[in-house]
Parts: C-alpha cells; sequence; structure tokens
C-alpha cells in the first residue's frame, strides 16, 4: 500500500463518495445521501487517497459553534484495518479544532474504535442539536441501534 494522503473532497470525488455511501446505506450502517446532497456538503468532505485511489471518505458536520459531528466515515472494503479510519478521525478531529469547535460528536456501531482515540460514550439526550436537527428526521429514530460518543476539545484556539 501506498503512503496515504489525507486531503479535502474535490468534486470529482462525489461520484466516489456516492458510491461508498450507497454501499454501507444498503448495509444499514450509514444514512443514504443523494450526489446532490453531497455536492452540497462537499465542503464537509475529506478523502484519503492510496495510490490515486480514494480509498477513504469522512465528513465534519458542524452544529453549532460548540458541537460538531464526525459523519459519513467509510474505508473501501480492499483497505481495511489499515489505520485508515483512524487517520480520517484524526484529520477531522484536526479540523474541528482548528474551527474552534468544543466537542465532537459521532453515532456508531462501533465505539470502541472512537474510545481508541479519545471519545467517550455518552447519552443521546446530551446530544439534543444532533436529536433534534437530524435524527427526528431518520427512519430509525424510534428504535436507534446506534451509539452517541464524544470527545471534548476543550476551548479550541486556531
Amino acid at each position: 500500500m501506498g503512503t496515504p494522503e489525507v486531503r479535502p473532497a474535490r468534486i470529482a470525488d462525489v461520484p466516489y463518495i456516492h458510491h461508498f455511501l450507497e454501499i454501507y446505506a444498503t448495509k444499514g450502517n450509514l444514512l443514504p445521501r443523494t450526489m446532490n446532497e453531497i455536492y452540497r456538503h462537499l465542503r464537509d468532505f475529506f478523502v484519503i487517497e492510496v495510490d490515486g485511489q480514494v480509498a477513504a471518505i469522512g465528513a465534519l458536520e458542524i452544529f453549532t459553534e460548540d458541537l460538531g459531528e464526525v459523519r459519513s466515515l467509510v474505508v473501501a472494503e480492499e483497505y481495511e484495518r489499515r489505520g485508515l479510519g483512524r487517520l480520517m478521525v484524526q484529520r477531522l478531529i484536526a479540523e474541528a479544532r482548528h474551527l474552534g469547535l468544543r466537542r465532537l460528536m459521532a453515532l456508531t456501531y462501533v465505539p470502541a474504535f472512537f474510545h481508541k482515540l479519545g471519545f467517550v460514550t455518552v447519552a443521546m439526550d446530551t446530544l439534543p442539536e444532533k436529536v433534534w436537527n437530524v435524527c427526528v428526521k431518520c427512519y430509525k429514530y424510534n428504535q436507534c441501534d446506534e451509539v452517541a460518543v464524544l470527545l471534548n476539545l476543550g476551548r479550541n484556539a486556531p
């Protein structure tokens, strides 16, 4: 495997991002997003490129001046278990700190992965910004099986 390069997503990456999200949405692991939604939120996305191929994606969504979320974290199957997920989350944490966010959350089926990066499990109701802006629109709202994790970033300065 070549050296992974983490970079902001570009217009040309949208079909790859959409493809990855479709695969994981079909499995029930992520919510589906249309190409139009990805174009509108392209600045939220980062990609990891390996040998000229998009190998992983992730996004940082901002809810308030205080809270952001790690979203759409996907590593291509052929690159799993090579540290790309960790690399992506570290990049998203750095971006959240650069922007001055104080908290970064994620909803996940693999909380242990996030715990290794300093996140702690929290009750969903401690994240009303997420619940009332996004979760209430989700088809899993009344039977959500994801775990909420949170990383306190403190009072950051760029």
